[in-house]
C-alpha cells in the first residue's frame, strides 16, 4: 500500500486542493486515494458534468486491483453508472460499488436499489451527485468537490 502517496494526496486535498490537468492525472489521483481506503469507506463525489468524477473513480478501481494483476496488462473499463445507477467492480483487494444519483428522483428510489445493503458490504462505495440526497450519505463519508478551472479540474476535500 502506498500510504505515503495517500497521506500526501489527502494533505493536498485539505489545503488548497489539487489541480488536475488531464484525465490521466485524475486517474492517478484516484489511485493514490485508493491506497488508504478500507472496507466500509464511502466517498461522496460532488461536482458538475465533466468535472472528472468518473476518471477519479477509474483510478480508485485501478488502485484497488493494483498488485493483483501485475504483468497481465489488465485495464479496467470503468464508466459512469448514470443509466444503470450502480456498477460493481469485484476482484480487487476490496469490491467497489459505484453509484450515480444524477437521474434519481427520490430517496425512496435510491433505497429501492439496495443502497443500505451496499453500505453494509465489506467494500468501498463511491457515489456521484451525493448532494441530491445528502441525508442518505453516512456520517464519516469523505466528501470531495470537483470543479472546472480554466480547462483543468480542482479537487478538494470538503469534509470527512
Amino acid at each position: 500500500m502506498k500510504t505515503d502517496s495517500y497521506s500526501e494526496r489527502m494533505a493536498q486535498l485539505t489545503e488548497a486542493g489539487v489541480r488536475v490537468d488531464s484525465p490521466e492525472a485524475m486517474i492517478s489521483l484516484g489511485r493514490d486515494v485508493a491506497a488508504g481506503l478500507h472496507a466500509g469507506s464511502v466517498l461522496a463525489l460532488q461536482g458538475g458534468l465533466g468535472a472528472g468524477k468518473t476518471h477519479f473513480t477509474k483510478g480508485i478501481a485501478e488502485g484497488l486491483v493494483e498488485g493483483l494483476v501485475e504483468g497481465l496488462n489488465c485495464s479496467l473499463e470503468v464508466t459512469s453508472p448514470t443509466f444503470t445507477l450502480v456498477h460493481e467492480y469485484q476482484g480487487g483487494r476490496l469490491p467497489l460499488y459505484h453509484f450515480d444519483f444524477y437521474r434519481m428522483d427520490s430517496e425512496d428510489e435510491v433505497l429501492r436499489i439496495a443502497w443500505d445493503e451496499y453500505l453494509d458490504e465489506d467494500g468501498v462505495v463511491v457515489v456521484e451527485w451525493p448532494d441530491k440526497f445528502p441525508g442518505l450519505i453516512p456520517a464519516g463519508a469523505t466528501w470531495l468537490s470537483f470543479d472546472h478551472d480554466d480547462g483543468a479540474r480542482i479537487v478538494k476535500l470538503l469534509h470527512s
